[in-house]
């Protein structure tokens, strides 16, 4: 295989490690696999300066090997999703917590400065699921609530602050899973509801913070039947690329979420979900633990690139796209 065809495979890769310094695995990450992008769990975490000296570590790496910038990413929602946690970082609340997009804008512009000076450029935020009260909603403690017209001018506000200061914004989970009860980390939940309500009740916070200019998107483990009877949306063509790249106009990242998660594994094997989300147009397949999956995933997209032009050819305009963004929002060096 060509340097090209490793490097467009990797760029299409954000993994997890192990570890809270720059290990010879995670340069093999870097450079061996040549992954576009990292992101941070509680595990890589233990104070400001460390976390700081890892992320210069992992882009100094990077640019030795005359590699892009790297994504590195993190969870950082607010309330119980956050990484970055108390005494040594600052408490954001969650989002339910907010009372106006003013508030929201301002706790994200303050979150942003906090992500930007430790060395992230994306974080996996908003949740624009809307959660409704009269649920048990898998999403009631991370949602802006049960109104997606709230829940829209919310996660826009949420998108203008990180990225006014400089983090890229990533809206979640794609078409929205706040009807859904069941946990995607175990299970793959299904959401049986006629295509037209997901239209009317769960596209419109997305269609909002799209507007907003949100950098990412991520999509959902769930499945849909009446947009995909078969795949659950992060790895299906008629979600990812026919209805949010085609009918919404999406023109950002399309992530998938983690691909460890219960909902896709061990049912859809590595090299099943890389042929899906090539097939779907999505930019960046998202691998959270350090496994053999990763190293699966590489060379799946390896050996597609390789044998299929046109799937080349469509790498390097997810490669030029990845690169666009990262060109605007990767910290310097």
């Amino acid at each position: 295989m060509t340097r090209e065809i490793a490097d467009l495979a990797g760029q299409r890769l954000m993994v997890g490690f192990d570890g809270a310094e720059l290990t010879p695995d995670l340069s093999f990450l870097i450079t061996g696999l040549r992954v576009g992008g990292l992101i941070l769990f509680a595990r890589n975490v233990e104070t400001p300066e460390q976390v700081r000296a890892l992320i210069a570590d992992c882009q100094d790496c990077a640019a030795r090997a005359g590699l892009p910038p790297l994504i590195v990413a993190v969870d950082q929602e607010g309330g119980p999703v956050a990484r970055l946690r108390r005494p040594l970082f600052p408490e954001f609340p969650a989002p339910g917590q907010m009372r106006d997009p003013a508030e929201a804008e301002a706790g994200a512009r303050r979150m942003g400065r906090l992500l930007r000076g430790l060395g992230f450029n994306m974080n996996m935020a908003p949740v624009v699921d809307v959660a409704p009260v009269e649920i048990d909603s898998i999403m009631a403690a991370r949602s802006f609530g049960g109104d997606p017209v709230r829940v829209g001018r919310m996660g826009a506000a949420v998108v203008a602050g990180l990225q006014a200061e400089g983090i890229m914004a990533v809206a979640k989970h794609f078409p929205g899973i706040g009807r859904t009860t069941l946990d995607s980390h175990r299970v793959q939940p299904v959401m049986d509801a006629p295509a037209e309500s997901i239209e009317d009740f769960d596209l419109p916070p997305f269609a909002a913070v799209f507007t907003q200019g949100a950098v990412g998107v991520m999509l959902s483990h769930i499945r849909y039947p009446s947009l995909d009877p078969h795949w659950p949306a992060s790895l299906s063509v008629a979600v990812a690329r026919d209805l949010l790249r085609r009918r919404m106009g999406f023109g950002g990242l399309v992530l998938t979420d983690d691909l460890d998660m219960g909902a896709v594994k061990p049912a859809i094997a590595i090299d099943r979900a890389v042929g899906r989300i090539l097939a779907a147009d999505i930019d960046i397949a998202l691998i959270c633990h350090r496994s053999g999956d990763i190293e699966a995933a590489h060379e799946s997209l390896m050996a597609a690139l390789a044998g299929d032009g046109r799937l080349k050819k469509r790498a390097e305009m997810h490669a030029d796209r990845i690169g666009r963004f990262k060109r605007r929002y990767a910290c310097p060096q």
